[in-house]
């Protein structure tokens, strides 16, 4: 993958085959400290430790499609690639975090990418879900709630082709401002 916004995409992805029905994505950047975190939380089924460790390993998948799982690996591997490093906390009945650190210098570091199409297209594929999108760039915060929007729209739907617009349109202009 050559953007962290893919990784976070495919980590939302198995949240939500995983039962979740709220998740939330933390991107959090400290250039002064020279940092970057991303994290993903969500209240899935969760995981007990045995669980756990296969869904760290490469070679292991809850998929039927494919025999390997690569998506929480290959973020493992993008973040210590960076100097940072990946931890996932999960129990069953509780849901599932996962937190990656990179150097936000670090020349190896992939770039955040294009977020604005990421929740866009978790949304468009799970509609009913609550999402929670906090962006930090210093001191300066961003949140975009799916709860919030919904609670404006008088029944309209969060996917409805002006609003899915309106929601990339925000995502990107904020941005371009970072």
């Amino acid at each position: 993958m050559k953007e962290l916004a893919l990784h976070i995409l495919d980590i939302v992805e198995n949240s939500i085959r995983a039962g979740s029905s709220f998740v939330q994505i933390a991107v959090i950047e400290n250039p002064a400290e020279d940092q970057l975190i991303i994290t993903i939380s969500d209240d899935g089924c969760g995981m007990d430790a045995k669980m756990l460790e296969q869904a760290i390993d490469p070679f292991f998948t809850t998929k039927d499609v494919r025999s390997v799982g690569m998506g929480l690996s290959l973020f493992r591997q993008a973040a210590e690639r960076a100097g940072g490093n990946m931890r996932v906390v999960s129990q069953p009945g509780s849901g599932t975090r996962v937190e990656a650190s990179f150097k936000h210098s670090h020349i190896d570091r992939q770039p955040l990418g294009d977020m604005a199409s990421t929740i866009t297209m978790i949304l468009l594929a799970n509609p009913r879900i609550d999402l929670v999108y906090r962006h930090c760039l210093a001191d300066d915060e961003f949140v975009f709630d799916t709860r919030a929007i919904r609670s404006v729209l008088d029944g309209v739907s969060v996917t409805s082709r002006e609003v899915i617009q309106f929601i990339s349109r925000m995502i990107k202009e904020r941005q371009n401002l970072d």
